[in-house]
C-alpha cells in the first residue's frame, strides 16, 4: 500500500460503505472482514454484532493491521497490541467484552475453516490477480448455510457530470491500463456471480449499490476528490513502475482538485454487491 491509502480507507463505515451488509447483520453472527485495512468497517460490523457476536478483521498487509489494532484500542480506552492474540470464532463466549479482533492474513489462504456466519470482502477482489481463489477461500471460512458477500466496482461505468479535465481522464485511463497490466479485474462487478457460481455458492443474488455523490450532499469534496486522492497515492507507485510521468500525475491532481471545487455536479461510481450461500 502506498502512503495516503490508510487516509482513504478511514473514512469509510459500515453504514456509507457497506449498505448491503450492514442490512444483513444481527447480534450474535460471526462474521469475517476479508481484506478489512484500516478496520473502519470492521469497526462497525462488531458494534452491529455486538458482545455476543464476533468481528475479525483480516488483511495481508501488516501495517494496515497495526493501525486497526492502534485504532481498536483508542476506541476501548485500552493501550494498543501490535501483536493481539485473536480467539477463533465459536469459541467468543456471549457477553464477552472484546468482540472485535483483527489478524494479518492473506484471502488466498484464509486461516478458518467452516466457523463464520458471514464472510465479505469489500472492495478487494478488484485488486487481486485471482479473485476465484480468494472466493473460494472465503467460502470455505463460511459456515455450512452461512453467507459470502462481496462487494466491488465496474471502473470502466463510472459516470461524472461534467467530464473531468483532459489530464484527469488521462490519468485515469492510465490507472485502469496499469491494473489490466498487473492482471486485476476493471469490470470485476459484472463478473462475480460467474464467480460465486464457480466456487460452488447457492441461491446468488445481486444487490446494486451505486456511489453517487452530487454537489450539495456534505460529504462531496471528500467523496468526488477519490480520484485526486488516487492520483496523491496510488499515482507514485504508477510513475515508479513507469504507467505516467510525475508531470502528468501532478497536473492530474491539481486539475481534478480544482474540478471538483469549482465545476463537478455529480459522480457515480458503478458498484455491486454479490451474496451466495454455502451449500450444507
Amino acid at each position: 500500500m502506498p502512503p495516503g491509502t490508510a487516509g482513504i480507507l478511514d473514512t469509510r463505515s459500515l453504514t456509507t460503505s457497506h449498505r448491503r451488509l450492514a442490512a444483513l447483520l444481527r447480534p450474535g453472527l460471526r462474521v469475517l472482514d476479508v481484506g478489512c485495512g484500516t478496520g473502519a468497517i470492521t469497526r462497525g460490523i462488531a458494534e452491529a454484532v455486538g458482545p455476543s457476536g464476533r468481528a475479525v478483521g483480516v488483511d495481508v498487509n501488516a501495517n494496515l493491521i497495526a493501525r486497526a489494532v492502534d485504532l481498536r484500542g483508542a476506541a476501548e480506552g485500552e493501550p494498543s497490541q501490535k501483536n493481539p492474540k485473536i480467539d477463533l470464532p465459536g469459541k467468543a463466549e456471549p457477553g464477552q467484552p472484546r468482540s472485535l479482533s483483527f489478524v494479518v492474513a492473506d484471502a488466498d489462504a484464509l486461516p478458518f475453516s467452516a466457523v463464520f456466519d458471514v464472510v465479505t470482502a469489500a472492495r478487494v477482489l478488484q485488486w487481486l490477480r485471482d479473485p476465484r481463489r480468494a472466493l473460494a477461500s472465503m467460502a470455505a471460512a463460511t459456515r455450512p448455510g452461512g453467507r459470502v458477500l462481496v462487494l466491488d466496482y465496474n471502473h470502466e461505468k463510472i459516470a461524472w457530470v461534467p467530464e473531468p479535465p483532459q489530464t484527469a481522464q488521462a490519468f485515469y485511463h492510465a490507472f485502469l491500463r496499469w491494473r489490466t497490466d498487473a492482471g486485476m479485474d476493471n469490470a470485476i462487478a459484472d463478473h462475480l456471480v460467474g464467480l460465486a457460481v464457480a466456487v460452488g455458492l447457492e441461491d446468488v443474488t445481486v444487490t446494486p449499490q451505486p456511489e453517487h455523490v452530487g454537489r450539495g450532499d456534505a460529504d462531496f469534496a471528500s467523496r468526488a476528490g477519490i480520484w485526486a486522492d488516487v492520483a496523491a497515492s496510488r499515482g507514485h507507485q504508477m510513475v515508479a513502475d513507469g504507467a505516467v510521468t510525475e508531470s502528468l500525475r501532478s497536473r492530474a491532481e491539481h486539475d481534478y482538485r480544482r474540478w471538483v471545487r469549482d465545476d463537478a455536479r455529480s459522480q457515480t461510481m458503478y458498484l455491486v454487491a454479490v451474496e451466495g450461500v454455502r451449500p450444507m
